[in-house]
């Protein structure tokens, strides 16, 4: 187990980022067409084909998934995953006819640095055509793909992946960008929202801190005009329906609000996804649907952390430090780490 979404059986990703730019697109490609639905809580956000993942709608597979920065410019990040699958034969087909079904999201990194004067157009369409082209087993977490421009309030957010197996043997992984417009540590302390479901010191294993203050519960957000969003893919093993894939899809927004402290609120754009490979039926359609519901919040609640603890510094005037920079640079903190 690698501790990443690609655990599950049936998927791989990619990234590609611009370091001038601060900024960059992520791409979960499948290896054939996986079941998929989605679920948004955010009031800002930024989509393509997500009504297309309703259960009424016709498609009921979709071919891969775009994270992306750059806010609504991002959305053309889509459309490079999209050229990358047309180019292979992928896609739903519609008489000689082949269109790739590639749903994505994007978060609002405008404002965290980079040189966004890129002319035109924006270069997010070649982008999404180099993450797809660089999928594969193993990929970076932190400031890296579409979470290299991503932050939280007070600290530099980034991209985070996790996985776990359910008693059924099920497989659950999930890849976020945390670009949240609140925050995923507890108060201006260094310990994790998401601490009760770390496994094996993944970001940091501090633990809970010894009491949570009237500071910590007060709501800390960015402020000003930036906007912000969590976004995610929620991915199994299992063989799943549309709706199923739904349900997951809103059982694992609870793990959002179990890492992040305010969480889906008028800025953000909050949207989770959820894919089935489709290689392992469920022993039952209730219970062991409820324990993979569950699990994916789990597995989501700890990639949010670890996209912050893994995230690094961009070198623009004014950017956000890590959580690392942060709390290794106080002394108290410097002291417990080394």
């Amino acid at each position: 187990m690698r501790n990443l979404i690609t655990d599950v059986e049936g998927l791989k990703v990619g990234h590609a980022e611009d370091a001038k730019l601060g900024s960059g697109s992520t791409a979960i490609i499948f290896d054939r067409p996986a079941v998929a639905s989605v679920d948004l809580r955010g009031g800002g956000p930024g989509s393509r084909e997500t009504e297309l993942l309703a259960a009424h709608s016709t498609v009921e597979r979709v071919d891969a998934i775009m994270l992306s920065g750059g806010s609504a410019f991002g959305l053309d990040a889509t459309s490079g995953a999209q050229a990358w699958l047309h180019e292979r034969g992928r896609g739903y087909a519609v008489g000689t006819a082949r269109v790739p079904i590639v749903p994505g999201a994007i978060v609002f990194d405008l404002l965290a640095g980079g040189d966004k004067q890129w002319g035109r157009y924006s270069p997010y369409r070649d982008l999404g055509y180099l993450a797809a082209d660089a999928a594969g087993l193993d990929f970076a977490l932190g400031s890296a793909g579409g979470g290299l421009g991503a932050t939280t309030a007070g600290l530099k957010g980034g991209i985070g992946s996790a996985s776990a197996t359910t008693t059924g043997g099920i497989t659950v992984g999930a890849i976020v960008i945390v670009n949240a417009v609140g925050r995923v540590t507890i108060g201006d302390g260094p310990h994790f929202w998401a601490a009760p479901f770390e496994q094996n010191g993944e970001f940091g294993g501090l633990g809970w801190p010894q009491a949570i203050g009237p500071e910590a519960l007060a709501v800390h957000t960015k402020g000003g005009p930036r906007e912000s969003t969590t976004i995610a893919l929620v991915a199994t093993d299992a063989i799943l329906t549309k709706a199923q894939c739904h349900r997951i899809a809103v059982m694992a927004q609870t793990g959002c609000a179990r890492a992040i402290y305010p969480v889906h609120t008028p800025l953000d754009g909050d949207i989770v996804f959820a894919a089935a490979t489709g290689l392992k039926p469920l022993p039952d359609p209730h219970f062991a649907l409820t324990e993979l519901g569950a699990t994916a919040a789990n597995v989501l609640a700890r990639a949010i952390a670890r996209g912050v603890y893994e995230a690094t510094a961009l070198p623009f005037p004014g950017a956000l430090p890590s959580w690392r920079d942060k709390f290794r640079r106080d002394k108290f903190w410097r002291d417990k780490f080394a």
